[in-house]
């Protein structure tokens, strides 16, 4: 007589060998976002410190747009890019010795510039409208004659033109206050210390052609703060899977022993 076999089979509770998979998923995934967000977040920096340099500005002569003391971040350019209207970073030894010095550009090789007609500044005749000067004051600038700006040079004013040793203060000089295309080292995106944000584009000089495009400093804070969220929602995601796992299985568990 066959006696009745002794041998059970293990029980399988519902959703117990789940778990250990879910987990598995929830441990690459987490992995997987935390690399992309650390390979965008340190690319971010990487490429803002290739194309950009900080400086900051001891003086207020281009005031409002940069106050003393202001941080900003300037583009990496060659002189050749510089357009009317931008703010730039450039040494030259007969303005300031071994120093970086920052103005805006209002005049290139060939444009005639003169001041005032009706309290604002006139580059080949034309009227410029400056909506980065200090609110309520005129371009108005005492003693500036009218000045033919030579081919491969810039002639560069500050934002607070009462107070700016800009070109109007180097008239004398055998360039007329003009400035080597070639000195400029870079061109200013952003005030980031205090946090002003990109600089207000300089559209009054569309009038004589186009402006500078902005520098990819957007692109680049897009990365970084998009790496950053992927960090940490992917650094949240593994503990918070592996707690739904739990839970899950101990839900699945059933209420009496194997039968």
């Amino acid at each position: 007589m066959g006696g009745e076999s002794t041998t059970r089979t293990a029980p399988h509770g519902g959703g117990t060998a789940a778990a250990p998979a879910g987990r598995r998923t929830g441990d690459r995934v987490s992995g997987l976002v935390i690399a992309l967000g650390l390979v965008l977040f340190l690319g971010g920096f990487v490429w803002g410190a290739v194309v950009y340099r900080p400086y900051t500005v001891p003086t207020s002569s281009m005031s409002p747009t940069i106050g003393v003391g202001d941080r900003v971040l300037a583009q990496h350019i060659d002189g050749s890019e510089v357009r009317r209207g931008d703010v730039v970073v450039f040494t030259d030894a007969s303005w300031v010795k071994n120093a970086a010095v920052v103005k805006r550009v209002v005049a290139v090789g060939g444009d005639t510039v003169a001041c005032c007609t009706d309290g604002k500044l006139t580059v080949n005749g034309r009227k410029i409208t400056e909506p980065y000067l200090p609110k309520g004051s005129l371009a108005e600038i005492t003693g500036f004659p009218t000045v033919t700006v030579p081919e491969g040079r810039l002639f560069l004013l500050g934002d607070e033109r009462q107070g700016s040793l800009d070109s109007t203060a180097h008239l004398t000089d055998a360039a007329q206050g003009t400035v080597a295309r070639g000195a400029v080292t870079a061109r200013v995106d952003a005030v980031v210390w205090p946090a002003k944000g990109m600089l207000q584009r300089p559209t009054g000089f569309e009038v004589l052609g186009s402006l500078s495009r902005p520098g990819p400093l957007r692109t680049i804070m897009l990365l970084i703060a998009v790496g950053a969220v992927l960090v940490l929602g992917g650094a949240a995601y593994g503990p918070v899977a592996k707690r739904v796992g739990r839970a899950r299985s101990r839900g699945a568990r059933p209420a009496g022993g194997a039968r």
